[in-house]
């Protein structure tokens, strides 16, 4: 049976230097200057304005493809009639709960495995069924046992998020330096010190890669399920807008729901430099 570290291994980030021991990288190498905000900012312009015009200039119906112009129009209605905020705020908490849930077990889950490997060969056939099955085949069962409630939609988003994380800490406690563990073994140091000034410090750059990929399959785990068994929240306005035959309703949730994900990697982002701190800004990523 193969390992899970060798599944995942496409997946996850490692480093076989310790953490601390980065060399310095050239200043200026990473990070947004004015220039590259107002080319972004320009690129956005030219797609919204694109948008606005070509599909009318090709002859597309606007029910088919509504401007930008309409879209905002419809989130105004939404925002005084369809008590949008209040569905955002609902889908907000699910995939926050989903993915701090989802990362915690994958990090106890990661480490367990990646400092024993007995352990991993016991666990890894069934965590690795439980990662090809298809998990929107979850979804009618979650909630068939737990209702229409918010729970359905937390439970998707945790079996989304767990692999990413679980495997990048399972390969990153892997691959440390073993002539650094012994080197400190070879001073007394105990298993807990090791694990501690060794092992975690070595797992953080591979586990912060693994947070900012969970933080956007946490928004796909929580729509998911509720558009499988939703009463609340974007996915269900999601699924009414597409029962009225109203796109730009649509539109409004999916670009809500694109605006929750880019938030949520930005956090986990700005978490990472600040514990990161000790990295080269070259070692930071953009996206």
């Amino acid at each position: 049976m193969a390992h899970v570290a060798d599944a995942g291994s496409d997946a996850a980030v490692t480093d076989r230097t310790p953490a601390a021991a980065v060399a310095p990288a050239p200043a200026g190498t990473s990070g947004f200057t004015a220039g590259t905000i107002i080319a972004s900012l320009a690129v956005l312009a030219a797609f919204l304005a694109a948008w606005q015009w070509l599909p009318a200039m090709a002859g597309v119906p606007e029910f088919v493809l509504p401007p930008p112009s309409t879209v905002w129009t419809e989130f105004l209605r939404m925002l005084a009639n369809d008590r949008l905020l209040w569905h955002a705020g609902i889908t907000t908490l699910e995939i926050i709960a989903g993915f701090a849930l989802g990362c915690l077990l994958g990090i106890v889950i990661g480490f367990i495995l990646g400092l024993s490997p007995k352990t991993e060969l016991v666990l890894s056939p069934y965590i690795l069924a439980l990662q090809i099955a298809p998990k929107v085949a979850f979804a009618p069962l979650f909630v068939m046992w737990l209702g229409y409630t918010v729970y359905p939609k937390i439970l998707v988003a945790i079996l989304i998020v767990f692999f990413p994380v679980m495997v990048n800490v399972l390969t990153a406690v892997r691959t440390v330096d073993p002539d650094m563990v012994n080197l400190a073994r070879s001073f007394s140091a105990s298993r807990l010190q090791v694990f501690r000034m060794i092992e975690y410090p070595a797992s953080l750059p591979p586990l912060f890669a693994g947070l900012r990929i969970a933080a956007t399959l946490a928004v796909i785990g929580v729509v998911v399920g509720e558009l499988v068994g939703g009463n609340l929240g974007l996915g269900y306005l999601l699924t009414y807008g597409e029962g009225q035959g109203n796109t730009a309703m649509v539109f409004v949730t999916i670009i809500l729901l694109t605006l929750i994900g880019i938030v949520a990697y930005a956090a986990v982002v700005l978490v990472e430099r600040r514990v990161l701190h000790y990295m080269p800004k070259a070692q930071h990523v953009s996206v």
